[in-house]
């Protein structure tokens, strides 16, 4: 007699709350930071304190895993992914932890569109609609004509839709390239990229500083980690809608330890966007084999 165990659901779970509190952390250390050093500086201490981890990782398990018939793709993919953490970081300074987030959830949107064009996915009737869904919370968030459109919360959509183009890449690279080799080039090719603006009037972080900068170094990388990890286990229709669990998590952090107002119009939004998110997800989903039914037929 066999028994049915919910592992790998609890597992993708246990993995996605570990990326919630990474991202969270990320974004917390972003905003200690944003005190005494421009967001450039903040990019290239991420990309630094990054690497570093990546050498000391590759050391021990291979440098074997950073072989690329696909060079290009990866600066180009790193160059976009640059542009949007600098938007991110940006508004993360700027405008409530929450808004920052609730704008992030248009990435899969982005993604979508982005991967119909560049990889030829198809775009159903179904991800129309969600497509669709997903513009219209951005216009409940963002009001415009009603409220005034804040320029660094349009700075954190673009953000958005340069992470939608690069993680399309992402979606490229990963059927060729070991996780390792995009997580290191990603630090690799960003390093560079920070460093020449972060020189612009240098400012050495204080010491109490330095907890941050290592923290959101290791935090980029442990919230990819727990994703890939928790994509592993389960499917992304299973596992997307955990990440929503973000938005009221960051609210509760910016509303106590940075008095940031609870916006009503942002979580709708943000929920109106989740919904276009999860059919996206749906229809990409009914297309082929889930994780799990890959996982089976590997092991029958």
């Amino acid at each position: 007699m066999s028994f049915c165990t919910p592992a790998p659901i609890v597992g993708a779970t246990l993995w996605m709350f570990g990326a919630i509190i990474s991202f969270s952390t990320m974004a917390i250390a972003g905003r200690e930071l944003s005190a005494e050093l421009t967001t450039f500086q903040i990019l290239f201490f991420r990309s630094l304190a990054g690497f570093v981890l990546m050498v000391v990782l590759l050391s021990r398990t291979g440098w074997w895993q950073l072989k690329t018939k696909h060079f290009a793709i990866h600066v180009i993919r790193n160059v976009a992914h640059y542009g949007g953490q600098y938007g991110w970081f940006y508004g993360i300074a700027l405008i409530p932890l929450a808004e920052v987030f609730a704008i992030e959830f248009t990435m899969p949107i982005w993604t979508a569109i982005f991967a119909a064009l560049m990889l030829g996915e198809r775009i159903s009737k179904q991800r129309v609609v969600a497509i669709a869904i997903g513009f219209a919370g951005v216009l409940v968030m963002l009001r415009p004509g009603i409220a005034v459109v804040s320029p660094v919360a349009l700075a954190v959509l673009a953000a958005a839709l340069a992470y939608g183009f690069a993680h399309a890449l992402t979606k490229r690279l990963s059927g060729t390239d070991p996780p390792m080799a995009i997580l290191f080039y990603t630090t690799a090719v960003q390093l560079p990229l920070a460093f020449i603006p972060a020189l612009h009037d240098w400012t050495w972080p204080s010491l109490a500083m330095w907890p941050w900068v290592l923290g959101v170094g290791t935090a980029a990388l442990a919230a990819h980690y727990c994703l890939t990890r928790a994509f592993m286990l389960e499917d992304a229709a299973v596992v997307m809608p955990i990440d929503f669990l973000r938005l009221p998590f960051i609210a509760v952090i910016g509303f106590i330890f940075y008095n940031e107002p609870l916006e009503f119009w942002i979580f709708v939004g943000a929920a109106i966007v989740f919904t276009g998110s999860w059919l996206n997800l749906k229809a990409g989903s009914g297309s082929g084999m889930s994780v799990r039914q890959t996982r089976a037929r590997k092991t029958a």
